[in-house]
């Protein structure tokens, strides 16, 4: 009867995330291959965020730290690319931002990827899988100046082809000259699959949208991590998606699903509702029924934010840790929020 019990917590779970990819702890090295790696959905950021908005905010930063200035390609070409800190002071979703091309780089464990004579056989932080890690590089210039605010393996959210996804901070550039704009083998292939970039062969238009995130909180922790590989997708898309709904508060932004905002502001509402349906109605697009949140205020109407998703009920939330609530799939206790434990590979009260 127990195992019976702890099989429907964990399918409840898993219908609760819309499928397998979410709360997958997974056996790295089965994806570690050029043609193998995890799909796409595996670290893709939630369909309610704003990308349209954030990708136009990013290109209106303008602050300028130093050391923040790089070329993208090594033949010395003219094209630059400049690291911003608009909202690096951020006391929650903290990030620098930048725009660039995406070049490939297999550096770890895959060093010998098709067209990268010269690769190494570790990153900065290990010696990560290129077809199964997908990870951003920064300069080592910038990265030696910045070591406080990035330790290493920091959330970072991509935006390439009108899609956002999830990776980290896994490798520095120390060429020279240094240049910024590349991903692993598995970031640039997920957002450009039509193209066979490879390690010699980049994604050579300026559009990409780098966001790295800051500080301790914002690093993927060894539960979900280990020299090589992601061991635990589940973990890296929940932080990023809590980190990118707090830096989407910060800059007043909303909507949803990647299209353009519809208002760059939510109605002031109180934080505590009372229970009443919502027959189906929702005036703010984006924020309904089954849109990520952290607060109240980030849903429509009557809805309140119930474990990290807006809901027709009034009960007061009571789980801290978006991603970590009841249902959550998850490991071991250390995934899951305040008093929760797991219990069948999902957290229970």
């Amino acid at each position: 009867m127990s195992f019976l019990n702890a099989a429907a917590r964990l399918s409840l779970a898993l219908a609760l995330f819309g499928g397998v990819s979410l709360g997958q702890k997974v056996d790295g090295s089965e994806f570690d291959s050029p043609d193998g790696g995890p799909p796409g959905s595996y670290f893709a950021a939630a369909s309610t965020m704003p990308v349209a908005a954030l990708q136009a905010a990013a290109a209106k930063a303008t602050e300028i730290p130093d050391l923040a200035t790089y070329g993208i390609s090594l033949d010395g070409g003219d094209e630059k690319s400049t690291i911003h800190s608009d909202w690096a002071s951020f006391s929650e979703g903290a990030a620098i931002s930048w725009v660039a091309d995406m070049d490939v780089d297999c550096d770890g464990i895959d060093f010998e990827c098709e067209g990268n004579p010269d690769g190494q056989d570790e990153t900065n932080f290990g010696a990560l899988a290129a077809y199964e890690v997908p990870f951003i590089v920064i300069p080592q210039k910038y990265l030696s100046a910045n070591e406080d605010s990035l330790a290493g393996n920091n959330i970072a959210a991509v935006i390439c082809d009108g899609k956002m996804f999830y990776g980290i901070l896994g490798d520095a550039n120390g060429d020279t000259p240094q240049v910024t704009g590349e991903a692993s083998w598995l970031f640039a292939r997920t957002c450009f699959p039509n193209d066979n970039l490879n390690g010699n062969k980049g994604h050579g238009e300026a559009d990409v949208t780098y966001i790295l995130f800051t500080g301790d909180d914002s690093v993927l922790p060894s539960s979900a991590l280990n020299e090589n590989y992601v061991t635990n997708f589940d973990t890296l898309r929940s932080m990023g998606d809590k980190l990118v709904n707090a830096l989407v508060s910060n800059l007043g932004l909303s909507g949803g699903g990647g299209g353009t905002p519809t208002t760059t502001s939510k109605p002031s509402t109180t934080t505590s509702k009372a229970p009443t349906s919502t027959g189906g109605a929702c005036d703010w697009a984006g924020h309904c029924e089954g849109a990520s949140c952290s607060s109240d205020d980030d849903c429509s109407d009557v809805l309140a934010c119930l474990n990290g998703k807006c809901a027709p009920d009034g009960e007061e939330e009571v789980c801290e840790w978006e991603g970590h609530c009841e249902g959550a799939s998850c490991s071991s206790d250390d995934d899951c929020s305040g008093d929760l434990y797991c219990d069948g590979g999902a957290c229970t009260a």
